[in-house]
């Protein structure tokens, strides 16, 4: 973890919470395992207290908005994402008049969409590339963020009606509350997000998913491929925080691989979530799913 990060976390740990709720403060990207459905069931398992909230893997910021925590470290490896929270917190008002001026057809799309292949983006400004980001997932097809290989956004033109690109009131909320609160916002691997977390902070985790079938895999929000490898090294990296003595929360598809990973009861306690899938390319993949919420045994929680 860098310098600022560490001085940030040491910083937080003495604020106390001022911030009121803001029901405005809300996601502002349709995003492939959004949040939204299990929510209800992840409120029943925050921990009365913490300190720090940790979300290595923030994506729309479902969990993050419901909290809205006083201090926390946000991360992604998604590096256009990131790019998107830092410019909504920096300047919300010129990302919200750049992305109203892209006009909404299938011909404007294919030019930004293709922007991602060099030299495209690197020809532009920071707020450019939040609004291109923020206007190719409310136009294409099912809000599906997804990429190739290469980090290329490959997913078509979704052909609505009157999509609402940005909503200025949650831009702006949003804005407010990244601002007002101790958020700091990384792009890392996911372990370096962790190393400051300590004894009675609340991490939160939310990675791509392990899949269903061999045929159902989506790991591709950013380049890099997030594989029973990656999997086996989260759930190390969940039990170094468990003997830190943080208290870790953790969703993931409901498969034999990840129900074996998190089967010492000693630790976690595992429970099954029904959702509806709701963003799929393929309609047939869409419909009711079982997940699961993993935690570490912290407060003496039980699930209902």
């Amino acid at each position: 973890m860098s310098k600022t990060v560490s001085a940030t976390a040491s910083t937080g740990r003495k604020i106390a919470s001022t911030l009121k709720h803001n029901d405005l403060v809300q996601p502002f990207l349709k995003w492939a395992g959004g949040k939204g459905q299990l929510l209800p069931k992840i409120r029943e398992l925050i921990p009365r207290k913490y300190k720090i909230y940790f979300e290595p893997f923030v994506g729309a910021g479902a969990v993050l908005f419901e909290l809205q925590p006083q201090t926390a470290l946000i991360n992604d490896a998604n590096k256009e994402l990131i790019n998107c929270y830092k410019v909504i917190k920096n300047r919300p008002t010129k990302l919200i008049a750049t992305a109203r001026a892209h006009p909404i057809n299938s011909e404007h799309f294919y030019r930004l969409r293709l922007q991602d292949r060099e030299p495209g983006l690197a020809a532009l400004t920071t707020v450019e590339r939040a609004a291109r980001i923020i206007y190719l997932n409310k136009t294409c097809f099912n809000g599906l963020f997804r990429v190739n290989s290469l980090g290329q956004f490959n997913v078509p033109f979704g052909n609505y009606t009157d999509p609402t690109i940005v909503d200025d009131v949650v831009i702006k909320a949003v804005s407010q509350y990244l601002r007002k609160a101790n958020v700091q916002i990384s792009n890392d691997d996911f372990e370096r997000a962790l190393e400051g977390a300590e004894r009675g902070d609340f991490v939160y985790l939310d990675p791509p998913y392990d899949p269903l079938s061999d045929t159902s895999s989506f790991t591709g929000y950013d380049q890099t491929v997030f594989g029973r490898e990656e999997q086996r090294r989260l759930k190390g990296v969940c039990d170094d925080l468990h003997r830190r003595g943080c208290k870790v929360l953790l969703s993931n598809s409901a498969t034999p691989f990840i129900r074996e990973l998190y089967s010492d009861k000693s630790k976690y306690t595992v429970v099954d979530v029904d959702v509806n899938r709701n963003i799929n390319s393929v309609g047939s993949g869409r419909g009711k799913i079982s997940e699961l919420l993993i935690f570490n045994n912290y407060d003496n929680v039980r699930f209902s």
